[in-house]
């Protein structure tokens, strides 16, 4: 396939993707609504406040095609970080927005658990995937919304019954070649009394690969379910990377989310987690590692809607070389939401002299019976510990790399699956490099 046939994000490739797929009528709706505003909308301006710190005055929408059909399925076996030496109760696999995999146990599927593709789902669960699709993520968001919307292709979806505990974690690699695109949208929804494990990996075939992704994650939760997701980000240095992530948190339910961003050229994600129940408790972890000229801007919300509700969030950020990392952390309170609990913090690590990081921690309080802390810190490697390990043999990368991993322990303290644990402190490592 030649260039010149390749469907653009304009009104023809629209037309070429809605009349490949089959689905319901409503989705059909949602879809032109979305890719009319979109048409409507202008990108982000520089000036307003979320995107001050982002320039995007490089990318061209132009530049990347629409989600096609592979010619070829590339080797992805060793790609995967999250999954060795893990006994997996299902896996989906995604290249360039195609389902190439698709694999749930049948002990898992006689118990009433769903994993399956989007596409699948709508129709399959038509009214259970309406309930849900888009009803935390909001299409009129900014224009890649929208646009991922209209585009959204290959998504993932996952329905955990009620009061089913699922003891296998679950796989969902999303895999960029160089020039793809990743329109997926991941939507889970675990019943009451329901628990699940979730193992989300974002790679490239190559780590300088080009490549866009237009992104949706939607995590649902009943009372009293839990769910651990992990989500690790390594697409190709030259690759775009726009997400909305939200979850809604329900009564005495509890959500870990670890997320690890150090791929990318671009990256700017929007991550919410909404506590609408009594008792809900979300922790989140986040780790991002910036090389090269990387720009990762993550802005999170911890938003606190019903009372005695606990959110822990904990980023840390290491920069190499003329990279930047841009985090921006808000607490939000509703007036009804007494006994809040909420905690926020992001840590820096600065490796050389020409990386940036900005850290904007915020507090928006509305209920006066709320305990509400957040604290940032930007700092350089400590001299006189690196003089320390190289007086007891170690080499100054050696010791560098040291603290590095040191820096991101609490992190990895934090994270119960020791397959994750493992993956982050390996990919950490390689990436330290040495500094005079």
């Amino acid at each position: 396939m030649t260039s010149t046939t390749l469907p653009a994000f304009d009104a023809t490739g629209f037309d070429a993707l809605t009349a490949g797929v089959s689905e319901p009528d409503w989705l059909k709706q949602l879809r032109r609504e979305a890719f009319e505003h979109a048409n409507a909308m202008q990108w982000p301006e520089r000036r307003s406040e979320e995107w001050i710190r982002t320039d995007i005055r490089t990318f061209q929408l132009s530049k990347f095609h629409a989600p096609v059909a592979l010619e070829t399925k590339p080797e992805t076996d060793t790609i995967h970080q999250l999954v060795d030496g893990v006994d997996l109760g299902g896996r989906i696999e995604t290249i360039d927005s195609q389902i190439t995999q698709c694999e749930l146990s049948d002990e898992l599927a006689a118990k009433g658990v769903v994993f399956c593709s989007l596409s699948d789902a709508a129709k399959s669960h038509s009214e259970l995937v309406r309930e849900h699709l888009f009803s935390t993520f909001d299409p009129d968001h900014d224009r890649f919304a929208a646009l991922h919307t209209a585009f959204e292709k290959g998504g993932q979806f996952l329905y955990v019954p009620k009061n089913v505990v699922v003891e296998q974690p679950l796989h969902i690699g999303s895999i960029l070649t160089d020039g793809g695109s990743d329109t997926t949208h991941t939507l889970i929804v675990i019943e009451e009394g329901a628990q699940a494990t979730v193992l989300h990996e974002y790679n490239s075939v190559d780590s300088k690969a080009a490549g866009l992704h237009l992104g949706g994650v939607e995590l649902i939760q009943k009372a009293n379910s839990h769910l651990r997701y992990v989500s690790l980000q390594e697409w190709g240095h030259k690759t775009y990377h726009f997400a909305q992530q939200k979850a809604l948190v329900g009564r005495d339910a509890t959500l870990q989310w670890t997320i690890a961003a150090m791929g990318s050229q671009l990256s700017k994600v929007n991550q919410s987690v909404d506590l609408i129940g009594k008792r809900a408790e979300c922790q989140v972890n986040g780790v991002m590692f910036t090389e090269a000229r990387q720009h990762l801007a993550y802005h999170t919300q911890q938003y606190h809607r019903a009372p005695d509700c606990r959110s822990d969030f904990l980023y840390k950020s290491a920069q190499q070389d003329q990279s930047r990392s841009v985090w921006r952390g808000m607490i939000k309170v509703d007036p009804g939401a007494q006994k809040t609990d909420g905690y926020q913090r992001n840590d820096n690590l600065v490796l050389s002299e020409a990386a940036r990081a900005d850290s904007i921690p915020g507090l928006e309080i509305e209920a006066d019976d709320v305990r509400c802390t957040h604290g940032s810190t930007t700092a350089k490697v400590d001299e006189e510990q690196i003089f320390y390990a190289r007086c007891r043999g170690f080499t100054r990368k050696e010791a560098t790399r040291m603290i590095v991993i040191g820096f991101f322990q609490q992190i990895f303290d934090r994270i119960s699956i020791e397959s994750v644990r493992d993956a982050l402190g390996d990919a950490i490592a390689r990436q330290v490099r040495e500094y005079d």
